[in-house]
């Protein structure tokens, strides 16, 4: 199996954390291709900085699904928040899974309400909203975040870590948290190296992401040729990216919609 892990952020700090936890959570014969987004910002905290590393986001499964590329059989969005997502389900016929989504169903699986502990303030409405979405807002105990400016995304971590075990212990013993999820891939591995002194399971975005990620494209279930996340409608375009272009246009064919004609 491979899969294709995104960063959508633009640091590479950031990817190399992605990379190391995900070569930790990943099966045995599973290959990994890891990318950063050619464009964007240092790490998301708000719906704008989402919406424009949506379209880096893009641009890279577009070229990795494109008429010719070499096949992968997944992809995982990493990075909290799922930028551009649900959307980009649309663009894909293989499995596109963030973090988000995979955290939230893993932490679903093992408690009845849980907490996310995130980076910043700024995040918190943003992740409330993505909470939302999923239909999980009953069963969301709180978000707590650092509330500190930070001095590098690199170093969170290690700049923060006795902060990041605190809010995750208020979270089970002020909020009533079955589980913590530790959000964002600049906190990626730090699940690992906290385990058991938070007294509840604690999921690691980026781990849920990689192990969804297999267990869905095993599950062979099948691609989306009609309903909610059928390819967009074939119509005029104009200014997209070749690789783009050719993704969609593929897409579409696959799925058997009728293409315009000249």
């Amino acid at each position: 199996m491979k899969l294709l892990v995104i960063n959508p952020n633009i640091s590479a700090d950031v990817t190399a954390l992605i990379e190391s936890e995900a070569l930790r959570s990943a099966s045995p014969g599973t290959e990994l291709l890891v990318r950063t987004a050619g464009h964007g910002v240092e790490y998301i905290e708000t719906r704008f900085e989402s919406l424009v590393a949506a379209g880096a986001v893009a641009e890279i499964i577009a070229e990795h699904t494109r008429p010719g590329a070499d096949p992968v059989d997944a992809v995982v969005v990493a990075a909290f928040g799922d930028p551009g997502m649900p959307a980009l389900k649309e663009l894909a016929d293989i499995p596109v899974i963030g973090i988000t989504e995979a955290a939230l169903c893993a932490a679903a699986l093992q408690g009845h309400r849980f907490s996310i502990i995130a980076i910043s303030d700024r995040i918190k409405p943003w992740y409330r909203e993505c909470v939302e979405r999923f239909g999980l807002s009953g069963r969301l105990a709180s978000i707590r975040s650092i509330n500190d400016s930070l001095t590098s995304i690199a170093s969170v971590q290690q700049d923060f870590r006795e902060t990041l075990l605190a809010l995750g212990r208020q979270a089970v013993a002020e909020d009533g948290a079955d589980v913590v999820i530790l959000a964002g891939a600049p906190l990626a591995g730090l699940a690992r190296e906290l385990n058991g002194q938070i007294p509840v399971p604690v999921v690691d975005g980026i781990s849920a992401g990689i192990r969804m990620a297999e267990a869905v494209a095993a599950l062979q279930s099948g691609t989306h040729r009609a309903g909610a996340f059928a390819p967009p409608p074939a119509k005029d375009r104009k200014g997209l990216s070749g690789n783009l272009d050719a993704a969609l246009a593929a897409r579409q064919e696959r799925a058997g919609t009728p293409q315009p004609t000249a």
